[in-house]
């Protein structure tokens, strides 16, 4: 990919990712993960602890997209970021809650 490409393509994701990070208390924390041939995963939480994740074609793309947002980045989605995140109905119904009780086992 061209240099101007990726820098156009980290533009738009730094977009979304500041939009993102004002509706939801201003700020927000990221962490990427390659996720193979799809490229590359920044999940964020925000301040309000709502989360959600962008894909990128690229580990430098990601990172140029979270720091021209102000998004600090983390080495690893730890216990520390997942204990800021809010979890409602939806999140217990299609994930943990099919395991522990939720619509799929009733």
């Amino acid at each position: 990919m061209a240099a101007a490409d990726s820098s156009k393509q980290a533009d738009r994701l730094a977009k979304r990712i500041g939009a993102f990070a004002r509706r939801h208390g201003g700020s927000a924390e990221g962490q990427i993960a390659y996720v193979g041939q799809m490229g590359f995963r920044l999940s964020l939480v925000a301040g309000d602890g709502t989360w959600g994740d962008l894909m990128a074609p690229s580990e430098e793309t990601a990172r140029t997209a979270a720091e021209r947002a102000g998004v600090t980045l983390k080495e690893s989605f730890d216990g520390e970021m997942a204990e800021q995140m809010r979890t409602g109905p939806y999140e217990w119904s299609r994930m943990a809650g099919i395991q522990v009780g939720g619509p799929a086992n009733r």
